[in-house]
């Protein structure tokens, strides 16, 4: 679990009695990752080759979770879990590490645990993933009703699929949930938004340049944002190493932010980290711009570290970087001030960088 600073809400202000408990919720298939990083390059076919780095966590919607979690939002997560080691792993490491609602999850007798390996070299990730749909949980008076009714939530995030349609997106909006949602890689190759019925529903749609671009028939990214913002009412388009770039429909403003540079050492989750750190500002009522740099900055931190969930930074990783970059020689006084909105969030102090996390491994018994 990452180390918190105690006492940072960023919805702080926000609150009120009438607010539902639940700040975001998010449903899908949790994996047990396994990360090898330090690899010089692809394994060869016939050979044996060694990593000077592993670690395991919980992976799948788990990095969107644990992100979120770890920015001080009360995140509810509707899961399939095995009944193997596994799956005892990864439900005690999101719900008593994270402090994730699991209440609308549930274990499944004789499923075993989805499994991804992955492989970080050159800045790049190969990964090998194994399991099998896990079946709808049983209905009963002593059951959730999810998927039909999902809990009231601010927001919910969602992961669109062409020609599929999940009822709980519109339910959840229709509650009152502001809805994220992102996309994955269209197989059929139609990079149809016809073909996406639940973007209707959307608050905000996050999808990297190449997906824009296909999806609107545009040739740049930034031209593929202001088409997407017509049909729904925030754009982001992330831009890989140049950034991000957004444009309010219901404003007009348009605002970009540069990426960080950083050293990568596994991309693994930084997608979900971004729109972790996008929601929080969302909900938090900051400025576009303000939202953007800190999605940015919290995905930045991620890559960084190994693994999904295991790299999703907190607060005090966000205080120790502020703390250290404005301490540092040579430092541009205009990308400075892009991050000033942090002076009113974080603390005066803060642990010095870089912090280190532990390598968390599955079936130590003791202490280490």
């Amino acid at each position: 679990m990452s180390t918190d600073i105690p006492g940072i809400d960023p919805l702080g202000g926000l609150r009120a009695p009438q607010d539902p408990h639940c700040d975001v919720f998010l449903t899908g298939t949790v994996f047990l990752d396994i990360v090898f990083t330090g690899l010089d390059s692809a394994p060869v076919r016939g050979t044996e080759s060694w990593a000077r780095g592993m670690g395991s966590s919980p992976g799948g919607v788990a990095n969107m979770a644990t992100a979120l979690a770890r920015l001080g939002l009360h995140t509810s997560l509707a899961a399939a879990f095995g009944d193997d080691h596994y799956g005892e792993y990864c439900w005690d490491a999101l719900e008593q590490g994270e402090g994730i609602d699991l209440s609308m999850s549930h274990t499944v007798p004789g499923w075993h645990s989805p499994v991804t390996v992955s492989m970080a070299y050159e800045g790049e990730r190969t990964m090998v993933s194994h399991g099998h749909e896990a079946p709808p949980p049983a209905t009963g008076p002593d059951r959730t009703t999810f998927p039909h009714c999902p809990p009231r939530a601010r927001a919910a995030v969602a992961s669109l699929t062409p020609g599929r349609s999940e009822p709980w997106v519109a339910a959840a909006a229709r509650h009152g949930a502001r809805i994220f949602a992102d996309v994955g890689w269209d197989e059929t190759g139609r990079w149809d938004l016809e073909a996406l019925p639940d973007l209707e529903h959307c608050q905000a749609f996050l999808p990297n340049a190449e997906e824009a671009m296909r999806y609107t028939r545009t040739d740049s990214p930034r031209d593929a944002a202001h088409a997407l913002a017509e049909r729904v009412p925030l754009a982001v388009v992330t831009l890989g190493a140049e950034g991000a770039y957004a444009v309010d429909a219901a404003t007009g403003i348009t605002a970009e932010v540069p990426a960080i540079e950083v050293e990568a050492l596994d991309p693994t989750g930084a997608g979900d980290v971004f729109v972790a750190g996008f929601v929080t500002g969302t909900l938090a009522d900051w400025p576009l711009a303000d939202r953007l740099a800190f999605a940015g900055l919290t995905a930045a931190l991620s890559v960084q570290e190994f693994g999904g969930s295991l790299s999703a930074p907190g607060w005090a990783e966000i205080a120790a970087w502020w703390q250290r970059v404005r301490t540092c020689d040579g430092q541009d006084p205009a990308a400075l001030q892009r991050y000033a909105f942090l002076e009113a969030l974080l603390p005066a102090a803060a642990r010095p960088w870089p912090l280190r996390r532990a390598v968390p491994t599955i079936g130590f018994r003791h202490p280490a």
